[in-house]
């Protein structure tokens, strides 16, 4: 045991002075307490020199000042409802009935992190609980209602040239306007060239060219269309208008409803191409979502996710937590299952795996463990072995081929759109969230959801072209939202949220790394080890650490 306990603290760049190791070996159970640990040292605020030798002092710091104990116990596996909050709820006087499966567990069963030896029986592991399958060693019987309805993997047929970024705006231009034309307002709208001399009621289906602020803080905004161009003042009187007018991005499409008086067009309406509320559907299986699983890194939290394959193979949790998994079909990876090389300056010093290949081989061996009755469905992330630009083809099997190897994963490009048992997903990094966010002053990392639903309203997953998230011009923009999903699902922020949005599940799937250097710098707190699992249709929240 000694040595296992070394070993993990040197996977993760951390050394510890004799004092400190003599407290970890004195702990009740020196494992579960060196796993505790290391998150700390990880995902505080110590900088790489405080890694090099810890003291005993500092052990002694971090256990006075956190959750952590002496006699810490297996980390439970909780669950969160959608709307709660991340932190745990006091318990209340009264006694309710619970409304859920999550629900499940007393309210003062989640008071504190770790579980205390009262309430230890109900998370326990299921004991003499046979798995049926084991990925690679039994094949499954279970049939699947799998389709891809997206991939753009082998259609990139862009050469970079002035043309093709012609031919990408255009095809953006006419798809959105093949949705907007669907509205009464815009049925009959009027092309820029084709306005009349004296035209008063102008009804127009426009792209953002350029956003400017008057000196009276009036938004003035230049819109064009593949006739001509027109400049639209919104002014800060029309409240509701204005509100709207400051969510514009440049390059998105949009319906104006304005009034025309000489040269001066007034905005009074702005028209997003939207989505219409969609029936519910009926699901009698569960999906588990994934992204940002960074395998390779230092921060990568391997015990957590360890937990995580235990759970979904209906090893770990009480018997509720357990129905949960024996319901899983589908697991759905949106991105950066692994930390990639060379993907910000000075990366190879936060890696604990400096090889590509090898990353995707751990990947895989951690994958290859999840019984074989789950289909797993994998797109790739900013740092995945995948072209930059978006949209992003599928993990190539050259990097990856311990991945291909194991029967039942499908590759997929990002975006892409699959369809499970009849459930709709459209699976999308969330990269665009980065540009968004420095665009709409209101908008924020922390609250995914509110972004998410603004792609949505746009339907486009990434508007803002040239900035922070390169786009490819291809000659068909493969980004504009043209089937509205039962399920969309994003990740790279690091924190979880979940929205129901017209009948459509917004899910970010968080992350399995702590805090990351930069996150620090922006002050962004993720949300590690929490899971997303659509189950039979309702959202639930695992937590893992």
């Amino acid at each position: 045991m000694t040595n296992k306990i070394l070993l993990k603290f040197a996977k993760k760049g951390i050394n510890l002075s004799p004092e400190a190791y003599k407290k970890v070996l004195e702990a009740e159970n020196p494992l579960d307490f060196t796993s505790s640990l290391i998150v700390k040292l990880k995902g505080g605020d110590f900088k790489s020199k405080d890694l090099v030798s810890v003291s005993g002092q500092t052990v002694d710091e971090i256990m006075r000042n956190s959750t952590i104990e002496k006699s810490t116990t297996r980390p439970q596996l909780t669950q969160k409802e959608t709307k709660k909050p991340t932190v745990e709820p006091k318990p209340k006087e009264e006694t309710k009935k619970p409304s859920s499966i999550s629900d499940f567990k007393k309210e003062s069963d989640v008071k504190e992190k770790y579980v205390n030896k009262e309430n230890a029986e109900a998370l326990e592991t299921v004991e003499n609980k046979k798995v049926k399958f084991k990925r690679n060693l039994t094949k499954t019987n279970v049939e699947y209602d799998f389709k891809i309805i997206q991939d753009t993997s082998k259609k990139s047929y862009t050469s970079g040239e002035l043309e093709n970024l012609i031919a990408y705006f255009q095809s953006r231009y006419e798809k959105l306007a093949n949705i907007l034309v669907k509205r009464p307002e815009l049925k009959n709208y009027t092309k820029i060239a084709d306005i009349e001399e004296g035209q008063s009621n102008l009804s127009l289906i426009l792209m953002v060219r350029e956003i400017r602020s008057t000196k009276n803080g009036h938004k003035l905004i230049e819109f064009e269309d593949d006739t001509g161009t027109i400049p639209i003042l919104f002014s800060n009187k029309n409240e509701e208008v204005f509100k709207e007018a400051e969510k514009l991005v440049k390059d998105e499409v949009i319906g104006v409803l304005a009034d025309k008086n000489g040269d001066l067009a007034i905005g009074n309406e702005i028209i997003n191409p939207g989505v219409m509320r969609i029936p519910k559907k009926e699901m009698d299986f569960s999906i588990v979502f994934l992204s940002d699983v960074h395998i390779g890194s230092l921060t990568f939290l391997e015990d957590a996710f360890t937990r995580f394959i235990d759970w979904i193979n209906c090893e770990f949790g009480n018997e509720e937590q357990v129905k949960i998994a024996e319901s899983v079909k589908y697991l759905v990876i949106g991105g950066d299952i692994v930390d990639g090389i060379g993907v910000y300056p000075n990366q190879e010093k936060e890696l604990a795996i400096k090889d590509i290949t090898q990353q995707y081989n751990e990947a895989a061996r951690f994958l290859g463990n999840i019984r074989s009755d789950i289909k797993i469905i994998i797109a790739p992330g900013n740092h995945d072995a995948s072209r930059v630009a978006e949209p992003q083809p599928a993990v190539p099997e050259e990097y990856a081929k311990a991945l291909y190897e194991l029967d039942n994963v499908e590759f997929i490009s990002n975006p892409g759109v699959v369809s499970l048992d009849g459930i709709n997903v459209l699976i999308y990094h969330g990269r665009s969230f980065d540009d968004l966010v420095m665009a709409v002053k209101e908008f924020t990392h922390e609250k995914n959801d509110l972004l998410m639903e603004e792609l949505l309203k746009k339907r486009h997953l990434a508007p803002i072209y040239g900035e922070r998230t390169p786009l490819a011009s291809e000659l068909e923009d493969y980004l504009v939202i043209d089937e509205v999903p039962d399920v969309f699902h994003t990740g790279h922020v690091h924190i979880n949220t979940h929205k129901k949005y017209n009948g459509i599940h917004l899910i970010n799937s968080g992350t399995f790394q702590t805090q990351t250097e930069f996150q620090k710098i922006y002050n962004i707190e993720p949300t590690p080890a929490e899971v997303p699992v659509l189950y039979k249709g309702q959202y639930k929240c695992l937590k893992f650490i």
